[in-house]
């Protein structure tokens, strides 16, 4: 597949990119021609998917593990790829858990392990290389959302919060470092068919889709396309900005 969105020679990190979604968004900017950094919890895992991705689209590629609430592996990630890569061009903040329960019912550490990754994880990695960004003057950074920190979800409590989190999150970023040449904008996901979709009953898929417009969940490419977009200088005068990705699930 061509494409005019050329990101030829920048330096991209997506967390949480050994499989699902973040897997293909990486692979969607390698094939724009960008140098990747597969970035997750399993350094095998991270090594088995940086060499598929740069063996498929002919493009460098580099395999850091980082725990992403950690703030010292988060610093080492961003430290690692500024020596071995030169820059940091792009910031892909896709790295999150689900640990759903009813509100009522759900443990302290599950609300817990879920803020820590998804919103404390995504300000770690967007502080560290936000930093690398605002000294080059110049770079994107896209936090994956959820439609559900939009308009809440039953049993996600945690999750919606952490997602609802990571926008107002990405309202600030992109206020604080426009001044720099650096622009942030968030996605929002409704439901995509991933390993988490694929464990759904039959009955629950339909009840799910009938609930979406399109009438259809969307696939780890819808997201990785919009990515692609936020990620290229078509984009260069959106920041602040949150797209939903979700059949029409929610509309503004």
């Amino acid at each position: 597949m061509t494409t005019f969105l050329n990101l030829k020679d920048q330096v991209a990190i997506v967390t949480g990119s050994a499989r699902g979604i973040g897997k293909a968004i990486a692979s969607r900017l390698a094939q724009a021609g960008a140098k990747i950094v597969i970035s997750d919890i399993n350094q095998e895992a991270c090594e088995a998917t940086a060499k598929e991705i740069g063996s498929a689209y002919n493009v460098a590629t580099l395999a850091v593990a980082c725990n992403v609430t950690q703030k010292a592996d988060v610093e080492k990630l961003v430290d690692t790829v500024k020596e071995k890569m030169g820059s940091i061009d792009i910031l892909v903040n896709n790295a999150g858990i689900t640990k759903d329960n009813l509100f009522v019912r759900m443990k302290e550490e599950e609300w817990d392990a879920v803020i820590s990754v998804n919103l404390k994880g995504t300000f770690l990695c967007a502080q560290a290389a936000g930093i690398v960004m605002m000294k080059q003057r110049k770079g994107k950074i896209i936090n994956i959302a959820s439609v559900s920190g939009l308009f809440g979800n039953a049993g996600q409590a945690n999750y919606a919060s952490s997602k609802a989190g990571v926008v107002a999150l990405t309202k600030v970023i992109a206020r604080e470092l426009a001044g720099r040449g650096v622009t942030a904008n968030a996605i929002a996901p409704g439901f995509i068919k991933t390993d988490m979709t694929d464990k759904l009953s039959d009955e629950i898929k339909a009840n799910v889709e009938k609930q979406i417009p399109l009438e259809k969940m969307g696939t780890v490419d819808d997201i990785a396309n919009v990515a692609l977009f936020l990620a290229s200088s078509e984009a260069g005068y959106m920041t602040g900005q949150v797209l939903s990705v979700c059949g029409g699930l929610v509309m503004a």
